[in-house]
């Protein structure tokens, strides 16, 4: 029996956690779960929260901090193949509102990171 280690050890535990995407924002990688995808649909950015939208998809936290690096590098259009810079303001409209519903307030996910934990004891 040979025992192999290398590249198809980490493929294993990869697939047994689920699949990673990359944010275009912060270029951190993520479990797909962690990550929004956006499409062009209509000639316009949408986001996709079934992930069923025909199309090319690009990933990104759900974090208008992520979403503001992306749009900073330009990294829609070369995520997404297309020659123009798409309009991301519809985008920024749906992100905040989801961003907003999520939250109870208008802050991005960082915010969550500086709730107090209490002690169970």
């Amino acid at each position: 029996m040979v025992h192999r280690s290398g590249p198809a050890t980490s493929h294993a535990s990869a697939l047994a956690t689920g699949p990673v995407r990359t944010c275009i924002g912060c270029r951190t990688r993520a479990l797909s779960g962690e990550l929004l995808r956006i499409v062009i649909s209509d000639g316009e950015l949408a986001l996709d929260l079934r992930r069923s939208l025909p199309g090319r998809g690009a990933w990104i936290h759900p974090d208008l901090g992520c979403l503001s690096k992306a749009e900073r590098r330009r990294a829609f259009a070369r995520a997404l193949r297309v020659r123009q810079p798409p309009d991301t303001g519809g985008l920024r409209g749906q992100l905040e509102a989801l961003v907003h519903r999520t939250t109870g307030t208008g802050h991005s996910r960082a915010g969550l990171d500086e709730r107090k934990q209490v002690d169970p004891s």
